[in-house]
């Protein structure tokens, strides 16, 4: 779950989307565009996403260590959960033609619905313990 979130915090910064629109441009979940591409200002998805993330990771490696184990695996499934609804919200929101989603974009999706099928599986080994 921890990795998963660690990779999906490194993967903001991977295009998330691309055109190929008056001479093509692409950006990243946090915001950076190249090219034409051109983002709304402040804060968006993209940022709470890997704000989420980094909290994952810590919601993680609580679980990993045996520290309040149930909380931070329900923790960790409430916020993977998050992480996908915010990864379709992204793609909602900024993917309209000419605009395409980049590999960033797919990479993190599937890495947010892995850290839930991994914090949904910490959460049922703990259920079966005392």
């Amino acid at each position: 779950m921890a990795l998963c979130a660690a990779i999906l915090v490194v993967t903001a910064w991977l295009p998330w989307l691309t055109t190929g629109a008056n001479g093509g441009g692409r950006a990243n979940a946090i915001g950076g565009a190249v090219g034409s591409m051109v983002l709304p200002a402040g804060f968006g998805p993209g940022q709470l996403i890997v704000l989420l993330g980094s909290t994952l990771i810590v919601a993680g490696a609580m679980a990993g260590q045996g520290l309040s184990e149930r909380l931070a695996s329900a923790a960790g499934l409430l916020i993977s959960l998050a992480l996908v609804g915010l990864t379709v919200w992204y793609y909602m929101l900024n993917v309209k033609p000419p605009v395409n989603a980049g590999y960033g974009l797919y990479t993190g999706g599937g890495l947010a619905i892995l850290a839930a099928l991994f914090s949904l599986w910490a959460l049922l080994s703990t259920l079966g313990r005392r």
